[in-house]
């Protein structure tokens, strides 16, 4: 591959700390809940306010729920692992009260403006940009909250532009918006084939970050091999597999 000209990031779970502010968040909230809540192990609480989020989160990104309607479903399914009932207004609520836990826990990930500064260094005349799957206003939120805003050039909402990753329009949209080819344009994500593997086949270099070192798909690793996929485990091990 030849030295990128733009470098794109996902941005949850790559470079802002999405998982571990949940993992906070809903312990928290939890905690000032009491009981019911208390019968819920919190590594339980925990593994199943993940499972919701991707379940409700995906029903949003497919068009089967609004971006609220994610929300208070989460809320609701969680509630009623207590034996709690909430309508849909007590949801709202709900899923509001525990927003502030999980803001309170915002932050990046160690690696990640280190990663940038490596990559303005080592690439002069390197460009940035993200690619997010999520609603406008509330990205936008997350980005400015963590300091990102002056570290990027661009930022693509799947919400916003209505076409999702691994879809290739929305990597040829965002590496148009540098009047780039897609050959100059890396995208890098914590997900093999909704990141990796969906850039790739748009025509960027495709890097999957795999911190925790899960084993993938035997089909979807042949063809991340086949398509020429970086696999790295840290954003610092980003620029030496650039250059």
């Amino acid at each position: 591959m030849r030295t990128p000209r733009v470098v794109l990031f996902d941005l949850d779970d790559t470079l802002f700390a999405h998982r571990a502010a949940v993992d906070r968040g809903i312990a928290d909230y939890s905690r000032r809940l009491g009981a019911p809540y208390e019968r819920i192990e919190p590594q339980a609480a925990s593994r199943l306010w993940y499972e919701l989020e991707e379940r409700h989160y995906h029903s949003y990104l497919a068009g089967d729920l609004d971006f609220e309607g994610q929300r208070r479903a989460r809320a609701r399914d969680f509630a009623a692992a207590a034996g709690v009932h909430l309508n849909d207004e007590l949801a709202g609520v709900w899923f509001d009260d525990y927003f502030e836990h999980y803001v309170a826990s915002w932050m990046l990930h160690d690696d990640a403006l280190a990663c940038f500064d490596a990559l303005t260094a080592g690439i002069p005349g390197v460009r940035f940009g993200i690619i997010t799957n999520g609603d406008r206003v509330f990205q936008s939120r997350k980005i400015e909250r963590v300091g990102l805003t002056h570290r990027i050039e661009r930022a693509v909402f799947s919400g916003e532009l209505g076409i999702t990753k691994p879809e290739a329009g929305i990597f040829h949209h965002t590496i148009g918006q540098f009047g780039v080819d897609t050959s100059d344009g890396v995208y890098i994500g914590d997900r093999l084939v909704t990141d990796a593997l969906g850039a790739a086949r748009a025509g960027l270099t495709g890097v999957w970050l795999n911190r925790s070192g899960q084993l993938p798909d035997p089909a979807d690793a042949a063809e991340a091999r086949a398509l020429g996929v970086i696999e790295i485990h840290s954003l610092d091990e980003l620029l030496p597999r650039l250059l």
